[in-house]
C-alpha cells in the first residue's frame, strides 16, 4: 500500500506523468514486498514553491508506506526518486526532498489491514 505524492513548481505534462509513473512503479520495489500493483501516485505540479529562498525548479516526493520504513530501502528509494525527477523534470538533485512516513493503520476497500 505505498503512496507517492510529488509536489513541484515544474509543469508535468501527460507524457512526463506516464514516464514517471512507470519509473516509480519499478522504484517502489526497493521496499521489500512493495510493488506497482498496490502503488498509488499523485502529482501536484506548477505550485508556487521556494527552496532556499529561490523559485527555481524544486520538488518534494512524500512516500507513505504501510508498516515500518526500512532505512536501507529508503536510502535506495531516495536515490531512485531523485534520479527520476532530475532526469524527467530537469530539477537539480540538490533541490529535491524525499520524505517518508510509515503508516501503522491503512485502509482499503472498506477495511483496515
Amino acid at each position: 500500500m505505498p503512496y507517492i505524492k510529488t509536489t513541484t513548481n515544474v509543469k508535468i505534462d501527460e507524457t512526463k506523468a506516464e514516464t514517471i509513473k512507470a519509473k516509480f512503479g519499478k522504484a517502489i520495489e526497493a521496499f521489500p514486498g512493495k510493488s506497482e500493483g498496490w502503488l498509488m501516485l499523485s502529482f501536484d505540479d506548477e505550485k508556487k514553491m521556494y527552496f532556499k529562498g529561490s523559485p527555481e525548479p524544486c520538488a518534494i516526493a512524500e512516500i507513505s508506506i504501510y508498516g515500518e520504513v526500512n532505512p536501507a530501502a529508503s536510502d535506495k528509494m531516495t536515490a531512485l526518486v531523485t534520479e527520476i525527477l532530475a532526469a524527467e523534470l530537469d530539477i537539480p538533485p540538490a533541490r529535491i526532498y524525499t520524505k517518508y512516513d510509515g503508516i501503522a493503520n491503512w485502509g482499503w476497500s472498506g477495511n483496515n489491514f
